[in-house]
């Protein structure tokens, strides 16, 4: 999933818990009303060129956005997406005919067993490290009570609690590697 100018295959990333920080790689939402994203990039996204950022769930909507924010910074982009095919690769598309190489496609449904390690892997031994881990995939529709499966259940709280925490845990031992970050979104309805 790699192209010219991405990063490069990992070499002799050692495994280090006791290395801890972050990154100052913080991307600030702004309300716009030129019927934009609403998303710029702030001061805080200085240094952020050459590092590389998963976010999941990255090509249609705020994911598309944030892909095209971390894009702009210079960071490499590792564009995760299930079913949206035709849109990532439009997305990456775009992006690679700016910087080429820059994007690289990572499909995959990550509640499939083993979907989540090996997403990471796949980052990782493409582009050489990881900086910042961006949990944006979700699932949302109505779930009215009395209504609620057990499907149902397992569907929502899998893609939108069990899989950002389970890819946080397997990006940690990357992330500390180079002090990176991991951002997780919310959406307004689950806050109200």
């Amino acid at each position: 999933p790699q192209g010219e100018g991405w990063p490069g295959p990992r070499r002799g990333v050692r495994m280090s818990p006791g290395r801890r920080g972050c990154a100052r790689c913080r991307v600030t939402a702004v309300t716009g009303g030129d019927g934009g994203t609403g998303l710029e990039m702030s001061d805080y996204t200085q240094g952020l060129e050459g590092r590389v950022a998963l976010v999941t769930g990255g090509s249609r909507r705020i994911g598309a956005a944030i892909v095209r924010v971390l894009h702009g910074a210079g960071m490499h982009v590792a564009l995760h997406y299930r079913r949206s095919r035709g849109a990532a690769e439009a997305l990456a598309a775009e992006l690679n005919a700016v910087r080429q190489g820059s994007v690289a496609l990572h499909r995959g449904d990550l509640l499939a067993p083993g979907a989540v390690d090996r997403l990471i892997e796949e980052v990782v031994d493409g582009a050489g490290r990881l900086d910042v881990l961006v949990n944006n995939a979700s699932n949302f529709y109505a779930t009215p009570v009395g209504c609620v499966t057990d499907e149902v259940w397992d569907d929502l709280l899998g893609a939108n609690l069990k899989v950002p925490f389970f890819l946080a845990q397997a990006a940690a031992p990357y992330l500390r590697l180079g002090h990176g970050c991991i951002v997780n979104l919310a959406d307004v309805h689950g806050l109200s």
